[in-house]
This record gives C-alpha cells, structure tokens and sequence, in this order.
C-alpha cells in the first residue's frame, strides 16, 4: 500500500531542510505544493523532479478524494505547504483525516516550522504554551481576545504584516500595554528581525516602520504578567 508523508520545508532558508525530507521527495511519485510556483524554488535547488500538483485550500476538498485513491493504487505521496509544515495553519488536516479513515498510511517527518524558534528566541516561558495561529480577522475577534486575556501559557500567533499593528493595538486593549511581548520578522532570512518589550514599545517601533515579511508573535501569560507585578521590591 502507498502512504501519505508529510514533509517540512525553509520557512527562510533553503539549507533548513532535512536530508531525509530531500530523500523522500526524490522517492515520491506525486507532490502536493501549496504553491506550485513557490515550492518549483525548492525543488530546482535540490534537483527534486517529480509530478508536482498544486494542492491548497481552494482546491483540498475537491482533490482529497482522487489523492487518497492515488495512495491507496500504491502510490507514495508527499505534501509540502509553502513554508513550514503542513498542517500547521497550512492544508494538511483534511487529507490527513482521510487518510486515516481509509486505512492509508500518514507519516510526518519532523523540520521547519516557524512557531518553535520564535517561541524559544522570545525569552518567555517555553516549558508550556499554546499555539494560536492566525486570530479570526472580523467574526470573533474580540471575543477570542477575551478569552485569551486570561490565558495563563505563553501565547504563539502568526500574523500578516498588514494586520500587525492592528494586533498589536488589539492587544494593547485586552492584554494591557505592559505585557510582554516578542514580534519575529523574517525567521531564518537575511533581514531576520525579533522585536522584544512591552506591547506598548513593540507597538510604537513598528509604527515608525514599514513592515514586511512573515510574522510570528510571541505574548506573555497572565501568570507570569501578573507574578512580574507583584514580585515585592527591595527594601531601603
């Protein structure tokens, strides 16, 4: 039987990748890129020529059927996001679950991914956190916000650059402009940037800024803001 394999790649650098997702790219019958064009950089760089079938979240549900029927002809193939691994705020979960209720083989190989290295760059508490992508941009907004606001764990979100400052004044107002926050710009890239401050200061360097690139946020939990607060000065 054939089997789906998720594979990690760059989020930045094309050297972040592993040996063995290379290996098995070259091994696959079909590829499954987000973006054909996007991927077409990667697969050049490595002399990975095989069938590459654009697979993204316009097109998942109308493919996922004729995918897994490929797989279960025997046939091994591999699914790559633009950037980062599959799944992770990118297509994946839909393939994935069919998979699993046809039996199909799913491996994940382990690699890039952009919430790990912000989160561990941030200076905020990595022993436990909670991932939150991409917060909902109208429906829902302020309500997620409210709930978050009481959110003990170190925050992750990933952002657009358009929407930053509009997240980071959103913050202001629910979290307090003295959390502390940790913006990363450009992970792995040339022009890698990671911002760290309260969400007042973070906020007003990138007023000044013109912002570009993927963004990772990384927020401070209310446990950790609120033991800050009250830790007892120094006595006279």
């Amino acid at each position: 039987m054939g089997k789906l394999i998720l594979i990690p790649t760059p989020i930045g650098n094309l050297e972040d990748i592993t040996l063995r997702a290379i290996r098995v790219l070259k091994e696959s019958d079909i590829i499954l890129a987000e973006d054909s064009r996007n991927s077409a950089k990667l697969f050049k760089h490595y002399d990975i020529g095989k069938k590459v079938v654009a697979y993204h979240q316009h097109n998942e549900h109308k493919l996922v059927g004729s995918i897994t029927d490929d797989i279960l002809t025997c046939k091994q193939v591999a699914l790559v996001a633009d950037a980062g691994t599959p799944g992770i705020s990118d297509p994946g979960f839909l393939i994935v679950r069919e998979c699993i209720k046809k039996n199909i083989v799913v491996e994940c190989l382990p690699g890039a991914t952009a919430l790990v290295p912000a989160l561990v760059n941030s200076g905020l508490p990595s022993d436990r956190f909670t991932f939150e992508g991409f917060l909902p941009a109208k429906k829902g907004r302020r309500s997620r916000l409210k709930e978050l606001a009481k959110e003990q764990r170190t925050m992750v979100f990933y952002e657009s650059p358009y929407r930053l400052l509009k997240t980071l004044q959103d913050f202001e107002v629910h979290f307090g402009q003295q959390r502390v926050v940790s913006v990363s710009r450009e992970l792995t890239k040339i022009y890698e940037e990671n911002i760290r401050g309260t969400v007042k200061e973070v906020t007003e360097h990138f007023q000044n800024t013109n912002i570009k690139g993927e963004i990772t946020i990384v927020v401070e939990g209310l446990k950790d803001s609120l033991r800050k607060m009250n830790k007892p000065g120094k006595e006279d």
